[in-house]
């Protein structure tokens, strides 16, 4: 037997409480023929007889009153699940912008920044080009130099090294590079390996994050940020820290917008959780 659909059981619910099809076609715009002809579907559904039919209009049968005490818990049970949703929908929104690498950084680290509990929710953006505050494209930014304009409010964070990273066990004798396509490097470390006049480039791409899976796949050597390189297992360094890469880390949020509690939230813990890692940003390795 098939169940019944929660359709017929609210037109059910209109011709019970309002005493007949007249009054259920009232309320659902329906025709009083196709709500008569699904409640004898219902019926056959539900195998029970749900209405004494006569000239007064739809009486209620005693199954009909117990699928209706029923169908009045289901209606509860649904309005208090709209009610949650309803809840959630009007939480307010912290937008986060960062590039590739520190995206996927936080997202290793979410905890640290969101948790279910927060009574906010977050919209993680990446994006490898500046944030425009002007149109609030996002609530907070991590900025990889101090803005020299804008209404808005900065924090000095950690500095950023890089190094050119290989596969473990990569062959010593390959001369192989792999790096950012020139139409799509933005940062100086993006440009670094298709700048070097000594760097044989066989292999390159468009996103950050396939670059990073071409280095530990062994097509290559290429430059990675240490926070990344360092916390891969399958990569080595092919190098020391690459000194004119270094920049320091801004947490920028529009003027305006900082002063929302839960915008001042996120930066505190954006800042936390960067200073908690201090030496991984740096390049400084523990020693052996």
């Amino acid at each position: 037997m098939k169940d019944a659909s929660w359709d017929d059981l609210q037109l059910f619910f209109h011709v019970a409480t309002g005493g007949g099809l007249s009054a259920a076609a009232t309320r659902t715009g329906l025709s009083a023929p196709t709500i008569g002809r699904r409640m004898l579907a219902l019926e056959r559904v539900t195998g029970r007889s749900l209405f004494s039919r006569g000239p007064t209009g739809y009486l209620l049968a005693k199954d009909g009153q117990e699928l209706l005490d029923r169908v009045r818990l289901m209606q509860d049970a649904a309005r208090a699940i709209s009610d949650w949703r309803g809840e959630v929908l009007t939480l307010p929104i912290v937008s986060t912008a960062a590039d590739s690498w520190t995206s996927r950084f936080v997202a290793d680290h979410l905890a640290s920044v969101w948790t279910p509990k927060d009574g906010f929710r977050m919209c993680y953006k990446t994006c490898d080009a500046s944030v425009d505050f002007t149109y609030r494209e996002a609530h907070i930014a991590i900025s990889h130099s101090r803005p020299e304009s804008g209404n808005v409010a900065i924090r000095p964070s950690v500095k950023v090294a890089h190094a050119a990273y290989q596969a473990a066990g990569y062959d010593e004798t390959n001369c192989n590079w792999i790096s950012l396509g020139t139409d799509t490097a933005i940062t100086p470390a993006d440009k670094w390996t298709f700048e070097q006049p000594d760097s044989w480039i066989t292999s390159w791409t468009n996103t950050p994050h396939m670059l990073f899976y071409l280095i530990r796949g062994g097509a290559g050597r290429g430059v990675l940020p240490c926070f990344i390189g360092d916390q891969e297992r399958r990569l080595v360094r092919a190098g020391p820290v690459i000194d004119e890469l270094t920049y320091e880390m801004w947490i920028v949020a529009h003027d305006d917008e900082r002063q929302r509690p839960e915008v001042r939230i996120v930066i505190d813990r954006l800042a936390a959780l960067f200073a908690d890692h201090e030496d991984l940003f740096a390049g400084q390795r523990p020693s052996a």
